[in-house]
Formats: C-alpha cells, sequence, structure tokens
C-alpha cells in the first residue's frame, strides 16, 4: 500500500517541472547519465516557436538524484522537491512526469539552479566593433568577427538542443557545426554548414536569425550568436578555391536534364547549385551586370563586403552553373523561349521595384526610392543627396539607406509612422544607426514634400501622429493629429516603406496557369506555380523577405525539380 512520508531536512527527492517554463529543450535528457529521462508528448503542449512541445518525464528506478539535470536546465523550470511521496512495489509508478504527477499544494523546493549551480554559458562572448565615429568616415565592414579562441568560446555554450533548428527556414544543422567550431574542427563546420546552405558567409553577416530568438539559453541570459559562428567558419576558407577544396563537393554525372532560372539571387544561385550537383545543365539569366540580386545591390559594403559576396558565387559558379549577365528576360530574351528550352524553370526575380509614398511634391529633384538609391551606390554611380537626408520607413531598407547618406556626409533623419519599439528593422541596426548620428523621428506622417523655385527638394511636411489600440488586438494604430503639421529641411527625401514585384516578363499564354495574388506567386509546398514545369520562390513568393527564406526555396525547389525530372524520384 502507498504511505505517506515525511522526509528529512536534508533529503533531496523527485523532481518538479514548471511545465509553462519549461520549453522542452531536452537538455535535461541529455545530461543524464542513467538514462533516467525521457522527452515526451503532454496533451495541453504543442511544438511551437521555442518550444519543441516535449516535457521530460523521469524514470526514478534509474534516477540517482544528483541534480545534473537542474544544474542545466537553461530556463530554470526544475527543480527538486522535499516531497517524499509513497512507497510501492509497482514499476510504473516510478515513471514521473514533474509538474503533472506531483500532487496538489505547495512544493518544498530542496534544490533549484542558481548563478553558482547552473551552467556557465549565459553570457555571449562579445562581438568586436568598429566605433561609431569611426564608421561614419568610410564603408569598412563594421563588425569585425571573431578570433580563433573567441569563437571555440562562444561555441561551447551550445546545448546542443536543436530548438534553433526547427526555426529556421532551411533547418540548417546548426547543433552539428556549433559543436565542430567548438570542438576546433572549422573544415567540418564548413562542410555541415554547406550540406543546405551555399551562401552561409552572406548569412552569418546579414541573416535575421531567427534561430537565436528561440535559443535555449536566452531563457535567462544571451542567445548564442549563431550567425557570428557561421561567419567564422566560413571566413576560415579565405577563396573560392579553398572553399571548394574544403567542400569537396560530390558533382554527379551529367544527367542530360537543363534548368533555367530567372534571376541569381539567393534563390535563383541556391536551386542553380544544388541542381548543378545533381548532375543538371543550370542556366541562370541575371538582368544585373553582378549576381546576388539584393544581397549585392541592397545591401550596404560595411555590413556585407562585396569580396565576401563575389567569393560565395565564384564557388557556386566554379561547379559548372552558367550566369548570363546583363540579361533581362522580357527584354534581351522572352520567358517563353526559356520555357521552351528548359526542361524545368525557376523564377528567382526578388522585389525590385518600390512602393511610393503617394504624397504631393514627390516628383521634386532629389526625392527618390531608398532602394534605388543603395542600388545606385553599390552600383559605383555617383548620387548628389545634399547635405539633409530625410529617409521615411522603419525597416532595414529605411536603416541602411540613413547609414549610407551619413557615410556621405549628410546629415540623416528617419522618419517613421510609428513608435521606435514598433520599427520592424534589426535591433542591432537601428542602434548602429544611432551610435552614427541617425536622428529617428517616430510618430510622424509624411503628407507633402515641398520644393524650392527649381523644382528640387526642400523640405517635408509631416503630421505628429498618437497611438490608438488596435480594436482587434493589434499593435497601436498611428492616427494623424489634426494641426501638429511640422515642417523638416532636406535636400534629399527617400522613400523606404516597402516594395514589389515586376511581372510584366510573363507573356499573356502563362496568366492561367502561373497565379499571381497580393503581388507575389502562388505556389505549393514544392514551390511549383500552376504550370508543373515552373517554380519560383525568394520575395517574389515568401512574405518573409529575408535571405535564408529565400535560400530554403531555392532548396526546396531544387528537391522538387529533381524529384520531378529523375527517372528514380528522391525522398
Amino acid at each position: 500500500p502507498k504511505e505517506s512520508k515525511e522526509a528529512a531536512d536534508r533529503y533531496r527527492g523527485f523532481h518538479y517541472n514548471d511545465l509553462d517554463e519549461c520549453i522542452g529543450c531536452g537538455n535535461c535528457s541529455s545530461i543524464c547519465q542513467n538514462e533516467a529521462i525521457d522527452m515526451i508528448h503532454l496533451d495541453g503542449y504543442d511544438g511551437k516557436k521555442g518550444d519543441s512541445g516535449l516535457r521530460p518525464r523521469i524514470d526514478n528506478g534509474r534516477c540517482c538524484w544528483c541534480a545534473l539535470c537542474v544544474e542545466v536546465c537553461p530556463t530554470g523550470s526544475l527543480s527538486l522537491t522535499k516531497d517524499y511521496l509513497y512507497v510501492s512495489e509497482d514499476p510504473d509508478s516510478f515513471l514521473w512526469v514533474p509538474g503533472k504527477d506531483n500532487p496538489e499544494g505547495k512544493k518544498q523546493v530542496s534544490f533549484f539552479s542558481t548563478e553558482e549551480t547552473s551552467l556557465n554559458v549565459f553570457n555571449r562572448v562579445p562581438m568586436p566593433e568598429l566605433e561609431g565615429k569611426e564608421r561614419v568616415k568610410s564603408f569598412a565592414e563594421v563588425v569585425l568577427g571573431y578570433n580563433e579562441a573567441e569563437a571555440r568560446a562562444e561555441a561551447s555554450r551550445c546545448i546542443s538542443c536543436g530548438l534553433c533548428t526547427e526555426v529556421c527556414p532551411e533547418h540548417m544543422h546548426i547543433p552539428e557545426y556549433i559543436n565542430a567550431i567548438a570542438s576546433g574542427n572549422d573544415a567540418d563546420a564548413v562542410r555541415i554548414i554547406y550540406d543546405n546552405n551555399p551562401l552561409p558567409e552572406m548569412c552569418g553577416k546579414v541573416c535575421t536569425r531567427r534561430c537565436e530568438d528561440v535559443c535555449a539559453i536566452a531563457t535567462r541570459g544571451e542567445a548564442l550568436a549563431i550567425r557570428w559562428l557561421k561567419r567564422y567558419a566560413t571566413e576560415t576558407a579565405v577563396t573560392s578555391e579553398i572553399t571548394r577544396e574544403i567542400v569537396n563537393p560530390e558533382i554527379k554525372e551529367a544527367n542530360g536534364k537543363t534548368v533555367g532560372i530567372v534571376g541569381a539571387g539567393p534563390s535563383g544561385l541556391t536551386a542553380a547549385y544544388y541542381l548543378a550537383l545533381r548532375g543538371y545543365d543550370v542556366t541562370i539569366y541575371e538582368a544585373n551586370a553582378k549576381a546576388g540580386g539584393a544581397t549585392m545591390y541592397g545591401i550596404p559594403k560595411y555590413r556585407l563586403p562585396i569580396e565576401s559576396l563575389n567569393k560565395q558565387i565564384e564557388y557556386i559558379q566554379s561547379i559548372g552553373v552558367k550566369i548570363n549577365f546583363n540579361t533581362k528576360v522580357g527584354k534581351d530574351i522572352s520567358f517563353k523561349d526559356i520555357y521552351d528550352k528548359f526542361d524545368a524553370v525557376f523564377m528567382g526575380v526578388g522585389f525590385p521595384d518600390a512602393w511610393s509614398l503617394g504624397i504631393d511634391g514627390e516628383d521634386a529633384e532629389g526625392s527618390m526610392q531608398a532602394f534605388r538609391y543603395l542600388y545606385m551606390i553599390n552600383s559605383g554611380d555617383k548620387v548628389d543627396i545634399g547635405d539633409k537626408v530625410v529617409v521615411v520607413g522603419g525597416g532595414n531598407v529605411a536603416i541602411d539607406a540613413a547609414r549610407v547618406a551619413r557615410r556621405f556626409g549628410a546629415d540623416v533623419t528617419i522618419l517613421y509612422r510609428r513608435r521606435v519599439q514598433d520599427m520592424p528593422a534589426d535591433w542591432e541596426e537601428i542602434e548602429g544607426a544611432e551610435d552614427e548620428g541617425v536622428h529617428i523621428i517616430p510618430q510622424g506622417i509624411p503628407i507633402k514634400v515641398q520644393k524650392d523655385e527649381k523644382g528640387r527638394v526642400k523640405a517635408i511636411e509631416y503630421l505628429k501622429a498618437e497611438m490608438v489600440p488596435d480594436e482587434r488586438g493589434g499593435r497601436p494604430k498611428p492616427v494623424a493629429i489634426e494641426g501638429s503639421n511640422t515642417i523638416l529641411e532636406a535636400t534629399s527625401v527617400m522613400a523606404a516603406i516597402g516594395q514589389m514585384g515586376d511581372y510584366s516578363f510573363l507573356e499573356k499564354e502563362f496568366e492561367e496557369t502561373i497565379k499571381i495574388e497580393r503581388g507575389r506567386f502562388v505556389v505549393n509546398e514544392k514551390q511549383q506555380t500552376g504550370d508543373p514545369k515552373v517554380f519560383a520562390g525568394g520575395d517574389a513568393v515568401n512574405r518573409t523577405a529575408d535571405a535564408i527564406s529565400a535560400i530554403a526555396d531555392g532548396f526546396r525547389a531544387c528537391k522538387a525539380i529533381d524529384e520531378m525530372l529523375s527517372v528514380s524520384p528522391k525522398a
């Protein structure tokens, strides 16, 4: 019979787990040397961003109460109690789900994780950067990168829970390459990374790092610097030749099948790389003089140096991918010609056009699109912006344009209609802009670009806004305050409120099969359009509009094209 027992003062007994604080990382299970902890599904706890949905179950017949599981719990949800519950001869009663099978009532905690007892993994190794006053003097890279010792130390913080892999759009093998770095096997890390990402150094510099948002150790400290560790590993391969030597890709024998790709952005380059490895004859048609798409022409070189991007593109070309530069589909070659020539077609055309502000005076000389400004600067063109620049918008394009303008000596102000905390730009970029002297005016709604007598930008007029709660529970909405008109002097105004696609290259005969809804191609889970021969990815499909999502689209399309064209489809 079950008999209640009173615990001794020094007794350290049954586990307790705060099920709502637990994220199911499995670190407790991994550390248990007695194999006493299994991770199981519990009703009411489904997997979500940053939570595997699993919870630990303890086999108290195996447990030795060493409390290692408590010490390595990154959230601190797991503890030991003084609850000495009962004596039983039923072996099933030893299987215990902490937090579910504990009796009701207050728990007498006997051991829990503290700074002294927990793993020393919560503090990130600082990343060296240029000082703000030095940054604006040139386009030198701001983030300087880890050295070997720093990278090893940072990588050693990883607890290999794998939550990062689940949320990464490309499902990169993050714990595996992090552990390789920690072990001093940089070449292994590079090979693991290239298994499903052919542009990793670019991602190591500008990725939106959703992986870090769910890092288990970030629950009580700073997330692992996954992006920067990827950068460290791939920078050890200093040339495209060394990259190829390290990766040593297996290129299958030519299979006689051909694939045409429209656009040499991240999605197109990814599809091309992995298709070429599988033996396909791949040709990319690129409208610009260089490959890379928005990463080449839209990202400032202090964030992504051109040498770094070129190295990765040269490596992709080295395995047999052909790129026809300065070839605009719809002008220099028709889409129909490409469609008829190849066994399959992938479209990675990006979002080359931008939204206008739609206000009076936007046709003034000196009024421009921020994305176009970045394109011209990255192309080596000289752009006269004067000495007072106003950028309208709050995303990364707005921040990039503002910081570039600062490097040309302008006084720069960002005008954003919501609060600073609502800005969609990466918080590191916002802080970087402020460090470099960019002014941010929140809650300002532009209503007019004022011109001088020669038709040039003289000022921008805006209304101050108040934030009103959203009735549907969304973020507060900016509402203009009548009579709050404010004039801000300017020599240039740059609009950075969003971009859109240009699909004019598609002939009318494709209208029925290649559908466009809300400005983007409609595709299935394999990136396939209504025409089974045509696939699409990147910004023209994916609303997240970031490089890693485009890479994931290209990789997914590659597998689908291979499955469609192969005699023996892959799993």
